[in-house]
């Protein structure tokens, strides 16, 4: 029960908070956010008196962007609703670019800013921390924005917008409660639950047309998005009855990708697109077909291709839809398996056909890594199938991190969906922190990591349990690569002055190893995996070497396929 004495705003968002059931906060303390979280700090204190844990850990990040990247992650790993909380004007600015990376990645995130005093709001008096429109600028980066202009409103206004963010497509979505608002003294509410999120449930009629469709083909193919995470079982019937399984890579983990029928995330590969040719369905469920999993939209998919989607504006979008069902990933999925039951005529030859598709698309990955197989086959033996694999833009996530390393859980894998770099390790610690007694890996690169190396003192601090893996080549790989295939060879701007990690890692405190020889790569693994808490393991890629394949950024095709 609450307290009897009147709580102010402040504690009022951090009790709804718990009871929408948020472990862990991220953010960076201000003038304009002290109430919210002196109450997160009054609550720690006093559960602590009574021998117990904090309701909500609140996470000291070293930057408003860090901050939201690491609710990002929290929120994608526990399928939950991630909690971020800045100040106002620069602040809630440096948080925009997460926002845009979560609103990518559809991942329902709460971002609380505070505001300067009501009294003083959109007058353009300097006041200090203000920002011109900042309500636009929240906006165009969220799901929905919202101001709270009265202690009364701030509950409301916070059920709404968690109802938001939550509902599928989910997404971020912003509040703003001005300082003088949040310290207000008002009554307890009487009802300080969440609001429910509602499902939307496919038609009887539509599912109908899609099963008489589906019971045709004897090469069925499912592509399975982010969409489609919470859907496994519903997917495993259908696999059950015959049909084959590809992923985007935020579908990965839906199915285990050690799983006979799955060819995990290698979507877009040669062997595979021939593969489609000889398939006679594809169903794309929870997956927006995005440009860089599909030749910018010229990979040929399998014909008819159906799709299933809770975003009814999906329908015809980057690909014609034969036939679209709008609804739920796990309620359409079931109530096409119903419909599909004894019904289905596999061809004989499908799975083993499905089989030597993936073994030849992982061979053209791994004939591109060279030296650097040593350092996959090392990580797939200590990793084993219970981790959380994340992964910031860098030359060897698009080589092999997407694709490479399997992934046995739909919540397994975190990466920067938006294509931004420097997420990584931010990434790294929200994921740990949802993931708590199992061990997080962190793929990054020097470039990326540097963007916000700061948040290395946040991993620290936090204790939290990741073995980051530092790809170093001493500057912006890929772009170097781009340069050498279409610009001749004219190198500017992307050799970095580079840190040397092993003594930024002792000034933090932080263990530390650099591998030089992949021979060495194992041991130093197991090392890092056996111990508590965060490792820095630095690949020395100058004195390695080149992969056996430059990546210059993703394929390319000429020739248009989609209507």
């Amino acid at each position: 029960m609450p307290p009897v004495q009147n709580p102010t705003v402040g504690d009022i968002v951090a009790r709804f908070l718990e009871r929408c059931g948020v472990t862990a906060a991220f953010g960076v303390i201000s003038i304009h956010n002290m109430p919210i979280l002196d109450a997160f700090g009054r609550r720690a204190a006093e559960e602590a008196a009574s021998g117990k844990p904090a309701p909500i850990d609140f996470v000291m990040a070293r930057g408003e962007q860090g901050a939201l990247n690491m609710a990002d992650a929290y929120a994608r790993v526990r399928g939950s609703l991630g909690v971020g909380i800045t100040s106002t004007g620069t602040a809630a600015g440096n948080a925009c670019g997460s926002m845009v990376e979560a609103q990518t990645a559809g991942t329902p995130v709460l971002h609380l800013t505070g505001q300067i005093e009501v009294q003083y709001l959109d007058r353009n008096l300097g006041y200090i921390h203000e920002a011109r429109d900042q309500m636009n600028m929240l906006g165009a980066v969220s799901k929905g924005a919202w101001r709270v202009w009265s202690a009364e409103t701030a509950l409301p206004t916070l059920k709404e917008a968690v109802r938001v963010a939550m509902t599928a497509p989910a997404g971020p979505v912003s509040v703003e409660i001005p300082i003088d608002i949040q310290a207000t003294l008002i009554d307890w509410p009487a009802d300080l639950e969440p609001l429910p999120i509602g499902i939307s449930l496919p038609t009887a009629a539509a599912l109908d047309a899609l099963a008489e469709k589906l019971a045709k083909a004897k090469r069925p193919l499912l592509w399975l998005g982010g969409g489609a995470r919470h859907a496994g079982k519903a997917v495993q019937r259908l696999i059950d009855m015959g049909f084959g399984i590809v992923t985007s890579v935020q579908g990965r983990g839906i199915v285990a990708e050690d799983h006979a029928m799955t060819l995990g995330a290698y979507n877009l590969y040669a062997p595979v697109e021939k593969f489609y040719a000889a398939c006679d369905a594809m169903l794309v469920v929870g997956s927006r077909l995005r440009s860089n999993e599909t030749l910018t939209y010229k990979l040929k998919l399998p014909q008819p291709l159906y799709r299933i989607d809770c975003d009814a504006q999906a329908e015809n979008r980057c690909y014609r839809s034969d036939l679209f069902v709008s609804g739920d990933a796990e309620a359409a999925l079931n109530g096409l398996a119903d419909r599909l039951a004894g019904k289905m005529r596999i061809d004989a030859a499908f799975a083993a056909d499905l089989a030597e598709t993936r073994k030849a698309a992982h061979q053209v990955v791994r004939d591109g890594l060279g030296p650097y197989n040593a350092l996959v086959d090392a990580l797939q033996k200590v990793a084993g199938r219970d981790f959380v694999w994340v992964r910031d833009v860098t030359v060897s996530n698009s080589t092999w991190g997407n694709r490479a390393l399997p992934l046995s859980g739909p919540r397994d894998g975190v990466h920067a969906l938006g294509g931004g770099i420097g997420q990584g390790v931010q990434m790294a610690v929200g994921a740990a922190l949802a993931a708590k007694g199992r061990k997080t890996l962190c793929l990054v690169g020097d470039g990326g990591l540097q963007v916000n190396i700061g948040e290395l003192a946040t991993l620290v601090q936090e204790k939290a349990d990741v073995v980051v893996v530092l790809m170093n080549d001493r500057g912006y790989g890929v772009i170097r690569n781009i340069q050498d295939a279409q610009y001749g060879g004219r190198r500017a701007y992307v050799d970095l002055h580079t840190p040397d990690f092993e003594t930024l890692a002792g000034a933090l405190a932080l263990p530390f190893a650099r591998i030089k020889d992949l021979a060495t790569a194992p041991a130093a693994l197991a090392t890092a995996l056996a111990r508590s808490g965060p490792t820095l393991i630095e690949i020395d890629m100058v004195a390695i070497g080149p992969f056996a394949t430059a990546f210059a950024g993703p394929p390319v095709k000429k020739a248009a396929s989609h209507a």
